[in-house]
């Protein structure tokens, strides 16, 4: 279970691409094609081996023998764990957890490096239009830039089915119970998906604005997608998500005059909470603002394939 959010782990994780049919391992070491099994890890043999014990220290590894009882014997004489003991426990799982999550992300943030790609972490509530505007983006782009996707859900086939029909290519990573993609599914994604040397990783998050801001992908940039349909406070109400974006795309802006939404509140709330933010309107139906968007993405891929990365 995971200990941030308390949703399942990747035991039930399956990676399914039109080549190579679905696979159930999502493993930290998934070897990308060209990879020839270096792993880049600074030096030769630093594999992050999950053993599931919290090291606390040297030998310790944190066992609770309790096994969940609480054995009482009368006022006063108790064996539970102690509320204090059972807090410091959980909070040393969680750091845990993190810390192994970046270190995946890292290994793939040096792997999207060396091949000059730019990925890009897509997140946002469900239905704010993600697929939507990955179908435009991909259909306005062909044949100009090599576009490939990661489609993060929990069940079904359906998103990677309509990234395919654009004539990309794409790897559905469904997460069964899991409310977020971590690296090391990414990690497994890609070893399936191959993406090209110079050309851009688009990671579509299972939609959630709460948990996947928790998790480093190794993207370059994060670009959290908000619908007009939502609602102006959202960055309010979620700050952590739109605190660790780099990019807003107001999607959905087509509606807007069938809609009671202010937009310039919507604005100043995310610049409140992200001053740096960068914004665009766009509409992936009516294809509204979406040239901004377009030119967004060459400048960003120019960037990293000159090594420059992104927001230097």
């Amino acid at each position: 279970m995971c200990a941030i959010c308390g949703c399942s782990d990747d035991s039930k994780t399956t990676v399914s691409s039109a080549e190579a049919g679905a696979a159930s391992a999502a493993h930290d070491h998934a070897h990308w094609p060209g990879d020839d099994h270096a792993h880049p890890h600074g030096h030769g043999h630093d594999h992050d081996h999950d053993h599931d014990h919290d090291h606390g220290h040297g030998h310790g590894h944190g066992h609770d023998h309790t096994h969940g009882l609480d054995h009482s014997h009368g006022p006063g004489h108790s064996h539970g764990v102690e509320p204090d003991r059972d807090a410091a426990r959980t909070v040393s799982l969680e750091r845990a957890v993190m810390a192994k999550n970046d270190r995946a992300g890292e290994r793939n943030r040096a792997r999207f490096e060396a091949r000059g790609i730019l990925a890009l972490n897509l997140v946002s509530s469900p239905g704010a239009g993600k697929t939507s505007l990955l179908e435009r983006t991909l259909r306005d782009l062909r044949g100009e830039l090599d576009i490939s996707v990661i489609e993060g859900d929990q069940e079904t086939l359906n998103d990677a089915e309509r990234i395919r029909a654009t004539g990309a290519r794409a790897v559905q990573i469904n997460t069964g119970a899991g409310c977020h993609l971590d690296a090391k599914m990414v990690s497994a994604g890609l070893a399936a998906l191959a993406p090209a040397e110079g050309s851009i990783v688009m990671i579509e998050n299972v939609g959630n604005l709460v948990c996947p801001a928790l998790f480093d992908l190794g993207e370059s940039a994060r670009v959290v997608v908000l619908s007009v349909t939502e609602g102006e406070d959202k960055p309010l109400k979620y700050p952590n998500m739109f605190r660790s974006s780099q990019l807003m795309l107001l999607n959905k802006i087509d509606l807007l005059p069938h809609l009671r939404f202010d937009v310039a509140a919507c604005l100043a709330y995310a610049r409140r909470i992200h001053p740096g933010i960068a914004i665009l309107q766009v509409s992936a139906t009516s294809g509204e603002g979406m040239s901004g968007w377009y030119e967004w993405l060459r400048a960003q891929r120019e960037a990293v394939r000159r090594g420059q990365g992104v927001w230097e």
